[in-house]
């Protein structure tokens, strides 16, 4: 037999045995429930100094894939990952926000973030015996609009082709002590941090700094503030700079003061002396910063609804 057909023939069926194998692998991966490799789910220990400092860390598309590391989270966040929902969009017992967890997890190599998110789901069925069904409900949410007067944010130039000229906002921090601005945040540089949005938080209050944000982006800001749906009914296609400095409605939900909430004469007269330096609801900074305003309405939302999920998890 010619040698040369001999070797031939053996590579080409080494190539038919490896391809098997990795279509084998291939399969079973898919078929199977997509699982981490090692898993460690504990109860969170109380805080020593009255401070919780929560963290979700890690997984695809993060500088480490291969590893996740939360701690001091609740189930509901998790679930927000586990099936890429809003929190507004689980319904489910008050233990989903109360106890926290430390979660580590060793994520397989070239996992893909929608795997990602099985594995999420499989994890906290096995630890938690979480049972759900999804449905339809009409759910509280914000329409945001243009109020009377007009918008009052600053158009954004135009952006700059060669893309060189100007830091982005994940570009080095700038050098020395930054000044503080009147409303006791540090101010940024003259033009701006680049493209894109910052969100500064201090006790009671919170400023947004955006540039370049278009309604849709400004939106999704607010409707991570108020933890409802705001949609964009303002019809303002362009880009806007922008700042917005308000008290966090999570601030005034832990005073026992309830939702800013929008409505007519908000933030005009009837204040003590001691509220009148506080810093302005998310209603009222956005009607008189920004020129816009937030109307309530309703709006069907797929909702997860828990029918079972245990306190405490399972050992790992």
């Amino acid at each position: 037999m010619n040698p040369y057909f001999e070797k031939k023939s053996v590579r080409r069926s080494f190539v038919a045995a490896a391809s098997v194998l990795s279509l084998f692998a291939a399969g079973a991966f898919a078929q199977g429930r997509p699982e981490f490799e090692v898993a460690s789910v504990k109860p969170a220990p109380p805080p020593s100094d009255n401070r919780i400092r929560v963290m979700m860390g890690g997984g695809p598309g993060t500088p480490d894939p291969g590893r996740i590391n939360f701690e001091n989270v609740n189930l509901r966040m998790v679930l927000t990952q586990a099936y890429a929902v809003k929190s507004y969009q689980i319904s489910g017992p008050s233990t989903l926000d109360s106890e926290r967890f430390n979660i580590t997890a060793k994520v397989p190599q070239g996992t893909t973030k929608q795997q990602f998110q099985l594995m999420l789901q499989s994890l906290v069925a096995d630890r938690f015996k979480l049972t759900l069904h999804r449905e339809k409900k009409e759910l509280p949410a914000y329409a945001l609009m243009v109020a009377k007067g007009g918008p009052k944010m600053k158009v954004s130039p135009p952006e700059d082709p060669a893309g060189s000229a100007t830091p982005g906002p994940d570009g080095p921090p700038p050098q020395g002590r930054m000044q503080m601005g009147k409303d006791g945040f540090p101010q940024m540089p003259a033009g701006g941090p680049g493209r894109g949005m910052r969100m500064m938080m201090m006790p009671g209050k919170a400023k947004l700094a955006g540039n370049a944000m278009t309604m849709t982006q400004l939106a999704e800001t607010l409707s991570q503030q108020l933890d409802r749906a705001v949609v964009d009914n303002t019809e303002l296609t362009g880009k806007y700079d922008l700042e917005l400095t308000f008290e966090p409605e999570q601030n005034r939900m832990m005073m026992g003061l309830g939702r800013g909430g929008p409505g007519p004469g908000a933030g005009e007269g009837g204040q003590h002396e001691s509220e009148a330096e506080a810093p302005a609801t998310i209603f009222t900074a956005v009607q008189e910063q920004l020129g816009l305003k937030l109307e309530p309405k309703k709006t069907s939302t797929e909702v997860l609804v828990i029918d079972h999920v245990e306190k405490t998890p399972i050992e790992n």
